[in-house]
């Protein structure tokens, strides 16, 4: 039985943990309220981009169907001849190897918010290593990828850290042109990111997103936070310049927005789940007080009765 001591000094060490702990989900409780707000401000934005990049990619596919005398009506998939001068959209007509951009934190003490991702990527490397393909990893965040080390080293091919208080668009636009030269150096076919999409400071979703090819049908989803569809081409409009060139412009912009959109919602989703694990942590430190409390009690009570049992003893011996 540990002594009063020893009860004493551990209620000690658990009240500061406790001390500890609550101040990190104060901090995380500030930290959370501006990356949620920088989250829902990159949401728009992102969206709007990409519904214009598939207007614009059915408006000519079925532009260059006509051009090729094709009669076919509502296939959603983009063949393998047309948009040809756009990789980004048409791929290299190969579906081999992936890169897959696992997204997480550089930091620990949020809960399940890393492994959850973590294992996420390890069930879509092992899918896509039984079906034969090629897999690559690129991991942001350092937590990623230590994980990660352990079991998939020889695949992974990027690591880089995001060790700042705020995220700024050059971070992801550093990563997207790391992506496109990869690409463009044809290290990869598909290319996919993984990361949390921030619901409250409770539920973070873990979120795939395919970046190259851009995904281009009437029936898939944006995968965003709000759960909306992909816009089809049903609105007609006229741009200046030409369609060809604007999709030149936005696809390599596109990638970078998504990617910092993605950085965006997985630094709220690791705030929220920070604050949410702190705040559990402080719960629960509270409730061992309260029991090591009653144990130091019963156990000085305990004493107490001892030595007068001891007392009482010695004078009747007496």
């Amino acid at each position: 039985m540990p002594s009063l001591k020893d009860l004493k000094n551990r209620i000690k060490s658990v009240k500061s943990t406790q001390k500890i702990t609550k101040a990190m989900k104060m901090v995380a409780a500030a930290k959370l309220r501006r990356a949620k707000e920088a989250a829902e401000a990159a949401r728009p934005y992102s969206v709007a981009m990409e519904r214009l990049l598939v207007s614009l990619a059915a408006s000519q596919r079925n532009e260059e169907m006509k051009n090729w005398g094709t009669e076919e009506k509502g296939d959603s998939s983009i063949p393998q001849f047309l948009n040809s001068s756009h990789p980004l959209l048409s791929g290299t007509g190969k579906n081999n190897t992936h890169l897959v951009i696992v997204a997480t934190g550089d930091r620990g003490l949020c809960g399940g918010f890393n492994s959850s991702i973590v294992r996420a990527a390890r069930r879509k490397i092992r899918e896509l290593q039984v079906q034969g393909k090629t897999v690559k990893l690129m991991c942001v965040g350092r937590k990623g990828a230590e994980q990660l080390q352990l079991e998939f080293s020889k695949l992974i091919v990027h690591k880089s850290e995001l060790a700042k208080k705020k995220i700024g668009y050059g971070d992801a636009q550093a990563i997207s042109t790391l992506v496109a030269e990869k690409f463009a150096a044809g290290e990869f076919d598909v290319a996919h990111i993984v990361y949390n999409t921030f619901k409250s400071a409770i539920s973070q979703v873990v979120t795939w997103q395919q970046l190259i090819p851009l995904l281009v049908a009437s029936d898939s989803s944006l995968g965003n936070a709000s759960g909306e569809r992909r816009a089809t081409n049903d609105i007609p409009y006229d741009y200046e310049p030409e369609e060809g060139e604007i999709l030149a412009d936005l696809l390599p912009r596109n990638l970078g927005v998504q990617i910092y959109r993605a950085l965006l919602e997985n630094a709220a989703s690791e705030q929220g789940a920070r604050m949410s694990a702190m705040d559990n942590a402080t719960r629960n430190a509270g409730e061992m007080i309260k029991k090591l409390n009653l144990k130091y009690n019963r156990t000085r009570q305990a004493s107490i009765t001892k030595e007068l049992i001891e007392i009482i003893s010695g004078a009747e011996a007496v």
